[in-house]
């Protein structure tokens, strides 16, 4: 008598986790009946276990091609290192790619993608900045790509008076010139200082689920970000929707007395 599905997805996820089935966008596992004939079960059991290492975000099936073991190129995210002003004011680095650096990987320009228009701020945005709900507010969206795949989405919003003019509003491809944002802030006499982050883990919106390209059942994590000039003034509001499967997220600090 042959495994059940259950039990062959976890053979599977096995082999894909020691590197059996490499993830590469030419590799895939063998046809569903040579499996079958493997374990001694029939198509549908196989069918059952691909859905299931499907809806983990494992493979992809692809029309005519079989079923794709899908890339996660994991990248360590770190906490209050990737924000240290020795990489931006003074390495001309900015987060994301600070993150790519520690994590042995390289970044092009090209990786980033930017959208920038003026609208009108959401309660959410207007507390955050400190604002009345309602007032102008630039919204600069980057999607970020490692490659060919979409890592994460970042937007950020910014007072008007805080940025009008400067390359945090202009949409071209790539971060806002050398240390990006935080050098672009501290340019205009706003240099952040303190940073807030909150982080929690949702189910992806329809949008989010295209845009970032995931899979079935796909977590993402969501980072909220509030920075703030030494003297407390909020000059940037950020939300960030990562990718749950390509990012490790690491922190490293002091323990309080």
């Amino acid at each position: 008598m042959g495994i059940g599905y259950k039990e062959l997805a976890g053979v599977l996820r096995s082999r894909i986790e020691e590197g059996r089935y490499p993830d590469n966008e030419s590799k895939t596992l063998p046809k569903h009946e040579e499996l079958a004939d493997e374990f001694a079960v029939n198509v549908k059991t196989v069918r059952q276990a691909v859905r299931l290492l499907e809806a983990e975000g494992l493979v992809t099936v692809v029309r005519r091609r079989g079923t794709v073991v899908r890339s996660r190129p994991t990248m360590r995210r770190r906490g209050i290192e990737r924000y240290a002003k020795s990489k931006w004011k003074f390495g001309g680095l900015v987060a994301f790619a600070a993150d790519r650096e520690d994590s042995g990987r390289s970044w092009q320009l090209t990786d980033q993608t930017n959208t920038v228009r003026k609208i009108e701020a959401d309660k959410e945005i207007a507390e955050a900045l400190q604002i009345t709900q309602g007032m102008p507010v630039y919204e600069r969206a980057r999607l970020v790509r490692y490659g060919a795949t979409p890592t994460h989405t970042l937007t950020s919003y910014y007072r008007p008076e805080d940025v009008e003019g400067t390359p945090l509003v202009d949409p071209s491809t790539g971060p806002a010139g050398q240390g990006g944002g935080f050098m672009v802030l501290t340019l205009q006499g706003l240099e952040p200082d303190e940073i807030t982050e909150t982080l929690y883990t949702r189910m992806p919106k329809p949008s989010e689920i295209e845009e970032l390209e995931l899979p079935t059942g796909e977590p993402v994590m969501v980072l909220e970000r509030t920075t703030r000039t030494q003297d407390g003034r909020v000059v940037e509001f950020a939300r960030g929707v990562h990718a749950a499967s390509h990012f490790a997220w690491s922190y490293t600090f002091k323990i309080p007395d």
